[in-house]
């Protein structure tokens, strides 16, 4: 493997810039160990997990590997307060943070050793990530799938923009699979990238296998940004997309769209395989893909290709 150092190898203590998305029901201790182990840096997706099945994650990653790995906190989660202590207390060395204000745990965090990242999807909340103490920045944008920017900018719109709007390291994610794609972030001014939707499709991810059929199989479009009055999440169109487009063409309220999400609606999809009813988060560039393979091949090839353009870029 060839040594690449740079502001992200350096703070992760990681050999490649590139970083496994923590997704709710697809991130658990064995994708994370996978995508560690081949020198990148695996995320525990702690979102979707009750405090004892995080600390469970944890403790098993911990034995799968004694290379680095993170914990993705999702701010929103109710029992964030245990998450953090249970983070801390397992002394885990990285945790992502999204969807909320990076000053309440920024600090806390870091007085434990524990390097602190921000997503944000303009360069608004990248300056206030950066006066929080964070890390790094992770620039989603909105061609990611999950939970997203109501700004809908692009990643390649959002990366030199917020790159010259902070000082601290940038890692650029949304619509990134392939080392091309990695590379051309990279030359935009990103220390390193973060792949979701491609490690969802992995071997090693706890998605349900019909769910990573799908990703596999979906082209161009078949995407869409929508709840936009709750939370924006880009989802497949499938029979629930649709339901739900069919609601805000209705003029539907906040709680008839809460009423209609209702509870379970992502486990009942992404885990449990339901591709009807199920809320199914994922990215735009799933139509890249078309096959399911180990994460640690994805890490290599990835990698292989990105260090092989940065020689020979034309081709």
């Amino acid at each position: 493997m060839d040594i690449f150092k740079n502001r992200i190898t350096d703070l992760f203590g990681i050999d490649i810039p590139l970083i496994q998305g923590g997704m709710i029901w697809a991130s658990g201790w064995r994708l994370a160990s996978a995508v560690s182990n081949a020198g990148a840096l695996g995320l525990i997706g702690s979102g979707s997990m009750y405090p004892e099945v995080l600390q469970e994650h944890i403790q098993k990653c911990k034995a799968a590997t004694n290379k680095p790995f993170g914990v993705n906190v999702p701010m929103l989660y109710p029992d964030i307060d245990k998450h953090i202590q249970i983070i801390i207390d397992e002394k885990v060395p990285v945790v992502f943070t999204s969807a909320g204000n990076p000053t309440i745990y920024t600090s806390v965090l870091q007085q434990h050793g524990i390097k602190v990242v921000h997503v944000v999807s303009s360069s608004k909340f990248a300056k206030k990530a950066e006066q929080a103490g964070c890390d790094a920045i992770v620039a989603e944008g909105f061609e990611a799938g999950g939970h997203n920017g109501r700004e809908e900018t692009t990643t390649f719109v959002l990366i030199p923009s917020i790159c010259r709007s902070v000082s601290i390291p940038v890692i650029a994610a949304g619509g990134i699979a392939t080392g091309r794609q990695m590379l051309a972030a990279m030359v935009l001014g990103a220390s390193g990238v973060q792949m979701g939707t491609r490690f969802v499709a992995s071997e090693e991810a706890s998605s349900h296998i019909n769910f990573k059929n799908a990703i596999i199989n979906l082209p161009e479009g078949d995407t869409a940004l929508t709840l936009k009055q709750l939370t924006p999440v880009r989802l497949v169109k499938n029979k629930f997309y649709h339901q739900v487009q069919q609601a805000e063409q209705q003029s539907a309220t906040i709680n008839e769209l809460s009423a209609l999400l209702g509870r379970g609606r992502a486990k009942k999809g992404m885990f449990e395989g339901d591709m009807e009813e199920g809320e199914l988060e994922i990215g735009q560039v799933s139509s890249l893909l078309d096959k399911i393979e180990p994460a640690a091949e994805i890490v290599r090839q990835v990698w292989a290709e990105c260090t092989h353009l940065m020689q020979y870029p034309l081709k």
